[in-house]
């Protein structure tokens, strides 16, 4: 980068990166309790990031500050990125003092809409004015919803009982939306404070939602029973749908209507196709026309294409609505029951009409079609006059260094403040100025808008280009197979780690990489070996690797077993043996994995693109064949659909 500028003065940014150790010190200092003096003042005077070192004490040093100060030091800098984040610390810490003069005075209706903020909203509201009806209320609306509140909500829906404001029929109304959610135990607890029948009563409805059975035919014949005797019948439907359709029948002395007997056989057929279960065809006839929504239909074709029975599955996709027919899987599949149905005629200008948008479907259509692939590339302007400005913003600085320094969460706050200021043309300046820099998760992340779709260098990046090709080399992976993988699960940032403790780039748990790391005779010093980008490039190739290899060398099996793990695949192919490979995918019962095969595999295409102009062909590369790479071109006219993020 050029300079980086501190409130619109220029620094040297070789002498910005020679401060990183000693501001990291400096910082970490201040977390631990020393004071942020005169000299750490001067020793970073010009530095951009001196507004956080203030935060950094002013935050361990909350619950002593005034509101004075907190109020000035925000609007000091209320362009910085920890200015909304404060006010939210500062406002819990208000409600622990019970300051609620000044608790509402900060506080923001729109957006604090966090479950102990709002309570907290009430809990002000009652301590400084006479309780009106407007939020007594306000109280029971909140209160009525079927999830569990938490304690701090207790003090506010206290007051709504001692006034009379949690009524028998409130109480119903909550116990009924705990049901729709599931949520037996707020069930148990809202009938508490009912009349000792109708507590009972409740209590066998919650018994019931844990357990569906025919004792439900016992309750009494009203809209409650029946709506809860639906819930239960449609949750069990789920697991079980054989014995959702014997409790369907043990429940008709309860009078369900059509649509609540058409909600559970709508679940009893899902399950059944995802399954691939073969009471498939039956229970999708018992669905009434009125309770078929979008998932079923796709299931109904899905399951009648892992029969082959191409007829049926074209029958299903015809039945679809317009806006399903018209997604790219659909009109590729349509175009395949055509061409497995001897209709080629019909399926040859399908495919030829698909082949215009840049997506999996797009290029598998281009392939039956013989066409090039769709690329519409766009590039973003680096001389544009508006480069300068944005280079210049001091948010950019800031939320740079703060990425340099491993502030990750404190850079993210400054860099979305920094884009809700921007407009498109100068936010895609932003986001390749830091690109540049090495902070390429934000080509993924900011780079969502249908408008942003095509710029393709931007949005797939690049990073450790030697260690990713040696590494994919040393294997004999495709590079660009690799990289989409990496974009796919991390979208380049090192540091991720997801909710499973998978972690790093390539996104392995520690017990594989452990595991890969002993059959590969590669270092290993536990789970945080997988934060260092070589290392876990290093151990993903050779994991990938060997996916591949359990896989008779099949990318597409390699990839679905990437994500779902070895054991399913193998019963997978038990089940639809001799599949064509693109139809395999379509069947595969995972949802999360059906689409992240196909979209690693176009992911695949485009990083090849970017590595050499051409691609293999998708049909090929799936099936790790050598094959021509095929051309782009961008069509004349045509409605284009890039490759989603």
């Amino acid at each position: 980068m050029l300079s980086l500028p501190l409130l619109g003065q220029a620094v040297d940014s070789v002498a910005l990166q020679a401060q990183r150790g000693p501001f990291r010190a400096a910082l970490e200092g201040i977390e631990r309790g020393k004071p942020l003096d005169a000299t750490l003042r001067q020793t970073f005077a010009d530095h951009p990031l001196l507004p956080w070192l203030e935060y950094a004490e002013l935050k361990r040093d909350l619950a002593k500050a005034s509101d004075a100060k907190v109020t000035a030091f925000r609007q000091r800098y209320a362009d910085v990125g920890f200015s909304e984040p404060l006010r939210k610390l500062w406002l819990r810490e208000l409600a622990k003092r019970r300051d609620w003069a000044n608790f509402q005075r900060h506080y923001r209706a729109e957006v604090d809409i966090d479950d102990d903020l709002r309570c907290q909203h009430f809990n002000a509201q009652l301590a400084t004015v006479t309780p009106d009806a407007a939020l007594i209320n306000a109280i029971a609306e909140f209160w009525q919803e079927g999830v569990s509140r938490p304690p701090v909500c207790d003090a506010a829906f206290a007051v709504l009982d001692k006034r009379g404001g949690i009524s028998d029929a409130l109480r119903w109304q909550r116990i009924e939306s705990a049901a729709e959610s599931g949520n037996a135990s707020l069930m148990r607890f809202v009938a508490r404070g009912l009349p000792a029948a109708e507590k009972a009563l409740a209590e066998q409805y919650a018994a019931y939602l844990d357990a569906p059975s025919k004792k439900a035919a016992t309750w009494p014949r009203d809209a409650r029973s029946r709506q809860i005797a639906a819930f239960g019948a449609t949750r069990l439907a789920k697991s079980n749908p054989a014995a959702s359709e014997q409790l369907l029948t043990d429940l008709s002395p309860l009078g369900l209507s059509v649509d609540q007997q058409g909600s559970v056989r709508n679940q009893a057929a899902l399950w059944t196709a995802a399954s691939y279960l073969p009471e498939t065809a039956r229970r999708m006839a018992a669905v009434p026309a009125s309770a078929f929504d979008d998932r079923l239909h796709e299931w109904r074709a899905r399951e009648a294409m892992a029969r082959g029975a191409w007829a049926e599955a074209l029958s299903a996709i015809k039945a679809m609505p317009d806006t399903l027919q018209a997604d790219p899987r659909w009109r590729y599949l349509n175009a395949r029951m055509h061409e497995l149905t001897r209709q080629a005629a019909v399926a040859k200008p399908l495919f030829a009409s698909l082949a215009t948008q840049a997506n999996y479907h797009g290029f598998l259509a281009a392939d039956r079609a013989g066409l090039p692939y769709a690329l519409c590339p766009q590039e973003v302007d680096a001389k544009a006059p508006q480069r300068a400005m944005v280079e210049r913003l001091p948010a950019l600085t800031r939320a740079l260094e703060l990425n340099a320094l491993d502030r990750r969460s404190w850079a993210e706050v400054e860099w979305k403040q920094l884009l809700a200021g921007l407009d498109a043309d100068s936010r895609r300046q932003a986001v390749d100025i830091v690109v540049e820099a090495g902070w390429k998760d934000r080509a993924v992340f900011a780079m969502a808008n249908a408008e942003d779709q095509r710029y393709y260098t931007l949005r797939f990046p690049f990073a450790q280009r030697q260690t990713l090709r040696r590494d994919a080399r040393k294997h004999g992976l495709d590079e660009a197979w690799v990289a989409a993988l990496i974009r796919a699960e991390s979208a380049w940032q090192s540091h991720a780690r997801s909710h499973a403790d998978a972690r790093g780039l390539m996104q392995l748990l520690p017990s594989t990489g452990a595991a890969t790391a002993k059959a590969n005779g590669l270092p290993w010093n536990g789970g945080d070996t997988l934060y260092s980008p070589r290392a876990n490039i290093a151990l993903g190739t050779a994991y990938l690797a060997a996916m591949l290899t359990r896989h008779n060398g099949q990318p597409y099996l390699a990839t679905a077993a990437y994500n779902a793990g070895p054991a399913p695949i193998g019963r997978w192919l038990t089940q639809r043996a001799n599949f064509d490979v693109d139809l395999w995918v379509e069947t595969i019962p995972y949802r999360e994995t059906r689409e992240y095969v196909g979209r690693i595999m176009a992911f695949s295409v485009v990083y090849d693109w970017r590595l050499n102009g051409k691609a293999v062909p998708l049909s090929a590369r799936m099936r790790g064949l050598t094959a021509p790479r095929q051309a782009f071109v961008c069509p004349a006219s045509t409605i284009t659909t890039p490759v989603s993020p």
